[in-house]
């Protein structure tokens, strides 16, 4: 699998920046799926990574949308599908490679998300939640002066689903609140932690449609392919 982003970001007062462009490339070269037996449980592993082809710019290559850093992605996916019910518990681990434009380096960032959603007829609903969290320190350069942003942060937030299927298409809509968020280990100003991170509300919606598939190859046409 192979995704290729392109991101706009819109910042207000007093930052008041707009960057937009391609964002690095994600590359999943393997991924590995079980269904065990007929009780409904599935497992999926795999391994992706993210590639420094983004725009980058300015001193630090911070200034436009992609990252000068390489960054690896394992991942460990465990569902349950049986009976409307959808279980599922998703894992992944971000491991960042030094920046190639200022050597520093940012710590492993752990992801966890929890669905359970029940679907009756066309619609889908249940609470979701998931965790972020730097599970490991960044590791300072020459080009910060060994200054460190931020060292450690977690964040837990939950909210809930609700989701229609058209037919042709389905929308999913869902909505997370944080209920904690903090950080450590900043570089210490004026005698305390600068280690901050953001607490807020969040609101995602999908729409999902299918071009093709394979079992679309077996479609009787409607006129002859040839003609004399």
């Amino acid at each position: 699998m192979i995704v290729q982003p392109f991101m706009m970001v819109d910042i207000g007062a007093p930052v008041s920046v707009n960057p937009a462009g391609m964002h690095n490339t994600f590359l999943a070269p393997i991924e590995l799926s079980w269904k065990l037996g007929d009780s409904g449980f599935f497992v999926k592993a795999g391994f992706g990574m993210w590639m420094p082809t983004g725009a980058t710019s300015g001193a630090n290559g911070l200034g436009n949308i992609g990252a000068p850093w390489w960054t690896f992605q394992p991942n460990l996916v465990v569902s349950y599908f049986k009976d409307g019910w959808n279980l599922t518990a998703n894992i992944f681990e971000e491991i960042n490679t030094a920046s190639s434009v200022t050597g520093y380096t940012s710590g492993n960032v752990l992801h966890a998300e929890f669905t359970a959603t029940r679907t009756i007829g066309s619609w889908t609903f249940g609470p979701v939640a998931y965790y972020v969290g730097q599970v490991t320190g960044d590791k300072s350069s020459a080009f910060y002066g060994g200054a460190i942003n931020v060292d450690r942060y977690d964040i837990w937030a939950a909210g809930a689903l609700v989701g229609y299927n058209f037919g042709p298409a389905s929308l999913n809509v869902w909505a997370t609140q944080d209920v904690s968020a903090r950080a450590s280990g900043g570089t210490p100003r004026f005698g305390a932690d600068s280690a901050a991170v953001a607490r807020g509300f969040t609101l995602f919606a999908s729409l999902s449609y299918r071009l093709w598939a394979p079992d679309d190859q077996g479609a009787t046409p409607t006129r002859p392919l040839f003609r004399k």
